[in-house]
């Protein structure tokens, strides 16, 4: 070997050193001792062992405005490259908060969209990690900038391949509307924080004092404003959750989610247990779900959040399938405004990868009240069943307890689109429960009674007999057959494989005007 040979071998060898190492050691060691990772550990923790591959570790920035090349770091701040989960093919982006703090300028946004053109060309899932003070200050319009090539991207990208935004530090102004564009957004309890202004500029503003956690913390976020769709303890276990929820999902919207071998399940013989006939007694619908999904298979996405309504992912016999069911342990299980977000979403996620839905129907109504009325349950309601009649997917409803009204026609009913639905034969699928309606066709009857209360009995059991049972909706054809709770997975599994090859041609349209 010539000189040149060992000149240029050892300067690679330097230059390496120097890009995997920008940060310095007291950066890392600041990093540890806030309880997280750096940004190549968090690349590590993501990917299968040894096969993560970085992309544009020497890249520097080109700014030279307020002393900016005395700054320069190889790599510019954030981590980007590829590997693979489950031996399957993911993009990922990390940014670097040991240097200059993980904040975004040009070279460090080209980084990141260079990534995700790759992603997208290869048809593969794209993983942002985002622990960043903000947009660089020194690099002015070119950071804002930056952040709109993101934000274009992701909007690109949006259901055509997964993409999911994991935070795992400050993420605040602009910042936050790539992970609010993406399809799931992870967050760490102690570390994470998103939010358009700080506590400061809050304060300054507005007089309100208040913490960064309580501005815009996991426990916020995954509770109150609904932003966050999964939280865990730490960096590690969060990066886990990613990995898990890649399992669920296909590669891209032209493919379909592996089949995984697990343990199959089927209690459905205990569902009179868990589900008692009288429409007013609560029970938890996650009983429901395990009792015909593969063990321990259930993800729930937003499980803090808009809690009247249970969504995730599961499998039975090992495929994929969303889940929507209605929690009767939450103000009834009744539709509101944040409900009916939450389920639209998770729709239409569902609808855009492929992955079949299986709806649990135990509804009283949407939620009344002038609370509703005035911040939009109209306009809100109206999300959940456009997303339901919009999805091509297979689309298979269990209507288990009590449907009543525009409740029954939005949790996924036969006019709006279902493929095949099923009732139990405790199932009520009615305008309304009987009570209120004798009240009202009933009334001059009653009125008319000697005995007003014997009257109002004796009507009440009549509608009972006559309505407030599925086999009106089943002689309609609204209803596809009575089935015994203990044949619910049977069903369910059996209507799915039919559909597996269920054509999903819709008239052209550029797309629809969804009502956000």
């Amino acid at each position: 070997m010539d000189d040149k040979w060992v000149d240029s071998i050892n300067d690679l060898k330097i230059r390496r050193e120097e890009a995997l190492n920008a940060g310095g050691t007291a950066g890392i060691e600041k990093q540890h001792s806030r309880g997280k990772l750096t940004a190549r550990e968090r690349m590590e923790a993501l990917f299968d062992d040894d096969t993560f591959v970085e992309l544009g570790s020497m890249m520097t920035s080109s700014a030279t405005d307020f002393g900016m090349e005395k700054k320069r770091k190889p790599g510019d701040g954030v981590v980007t490259g590829y590997g693979y989960i489950h031996g399957r093919l993911v993009y990922a982006s990390s940014q670097d908060f040991t240097v200059g703090g993980g904040a975004l300028g040009a070279t460090h946004a080209k980084k990141i969209c260079l990534a995700m053109d790759k992603a997208m060309e290869a048809g593969a899932p794209f993983v942002s990690m985002n622990d960043s003070g903000g947009a660089r200050i020194e690099e002015g319009i070119d950071s804002l900038n930056g952040y709109a090539e993101i934000f274009y991207r992701n909007t690109m990208a949006s259901g055509v391949i997964p993409q999911i935004s994991v935070i795992l530090g400050p993420c605040a102004g602009g910042a936050c509307y790539s992970p609010a564009i993406c399809d799931y957004i992870f967050m760490t309890e102690q570390t994470s924080q998103m939010y358009i202004t700080g506590p400061a500029v809050v304060k300054s503003v507005t007089g309100e004092e208040i913490s960064a956690g309580d501005l815009g913390g996991a426990a916020v976020h995954s509770s109150v404003s609904g932003v966050a769709h999964f939280v865990y303890p730490d960096d590690l276990e969060c990066l886990n959750g990613v990995r898990r929820l890649i399992g669920y999902l296909p590669d891209n919207n032209e493919s379909e989610a592996e089949d995984v071998y697990g343990n199959s399940v089927d209690n459905c013989s205990s569902l009179p247990e868990i589900v008692p006939s009288n429409p007013k007694a609560a029970y938890d619908v996650r009983d429901v779900i395990a009792s015909f999904t593969d063990k321990g298979s259930f993800m729930e996405v937003s499980a803090g959040f808009a809690k009247n309504i249970v969504v995730g992912l599961a499998r039975i016999e090992g495929k994929s399938v969303g889940i929507v069911a209605n929690q009767s342990n939450c103000i009834a299980g009744s539709l509101e405004i944040n409900a009916s977000d939450k389920g639209a979403r998770f729709i239409r996620f569902c609808d855009c990868f492929n992955i079949p839905l299986v709806t649990l129907v135990d509804v009283p109504a949407f939620m009344p009240g002038s609370n509703q009325e005035h911040n939009g349950i109209i306009r809100h309601g109206a999300k959940l069943l456009y997303a339901f009649a919009e999805a091509t997917v297979p689309k298979v409803t269990v209507i288990m307890r009590k449907a009543y009204g525009g409740a029954y026609i939005a949790m996924n009913s036969k006019g709006l689109g279902a493929d095949i639905v099923y009732a139990w034969p405790i199932a009520e699928i009615a305008v309304m429960g009987a009570s209120g309606a004798v009240a009202i066709i009933g009334r001059k009857a009653i009125d008319a009674a000697e005995d007003k209360e014997a009257k109002r009995e004796e009507l009440t059991k009549e509608y009972n007999d006559k309505f407030m049972n599925p086999y009106v909706a089943a002689s309609r054809g609204y209803v596809d057959e009575v089935i015994f709770p203990e044949e619910t997975k049977t069903k369910i599994y059996d209507a799915l494989k039919a559909l597996e090859t269920k054509s999903q041609d819709r008239p052209y349209k550029k797309h629809g005007n969804i009502p956000l």
